[in-house]
């Protein structure tokens, strides 16, 4: 089982990285580029738990790094089940596309983590409410542990 999680989550990482590549366009756009990367900062949102930006805007696209269901007022996890930590999740996700200039329209893959697939049914439910229509490309790869003990996770990459 741990090594098809892992394939699965491979999986995923290639898979956005392929979506980032396409993105910025023919071989020389793909050049880094410091001067034409933007980080963004939201003060609504919880702070980055470690060495990465929020969201990063990017040759019209803004990638927002996986979000924790973390207050953004206390840095804590919220407390309840998958319900609220989906809720919470999503909530930080918007406050970050907000600081962005954009809105969960403007999200065109999200990538989804949970440490209990049984639980899928349930962060869907909510998860549906962020896109009640034309919802965007997404992969859902079942983990066996997140950051802080949460129970999800979502990162998404959004156009401008």
């Amino acid at each position: 089982m741990k090594i098809a999680t892992r394939i699965d989550a491979l999986w995923t990482a290639r898979s956005l990285l392929l979506v980032a590549v396409f993105a910025l366009g023919s071989s020389s756009a793909r050049a880094a580029d410091p001067a034409g990367k933007e980080v963004v900062v939201a003060p609504d949102a919880p702070k980055a738990v470690g060495p990465y930006s929020q969201a990063v805007k990017a040759n019209g696209m803004v990638f927002v790094a996986g979000q924790l269901p973390l207050d953004p007022k206390t840095g804590l996890l919220v407390t309840g089940g998958i319900e609220q930590q989906t809720e919470r999740v999503m909530e930080n996700v918007k406050a970050i596309l907000a600081a962005s200039g954009l809105t969960m329209r403007s999200v065109v893959m999200s990538s989804c983590f949970l440490t209990n697939m049984d639980d899928f049914a349930k962060f869907n439910a909510v998860y549906a409410k962020y896109f009640p229509s034309a919802p965007p490309a997404r992969a859902t790869v079942g983990i066996s542990k997140l950051a802080k003990e949460a129970q999800v996770e979502v990162a998404v990459i959004a156009v401008q």
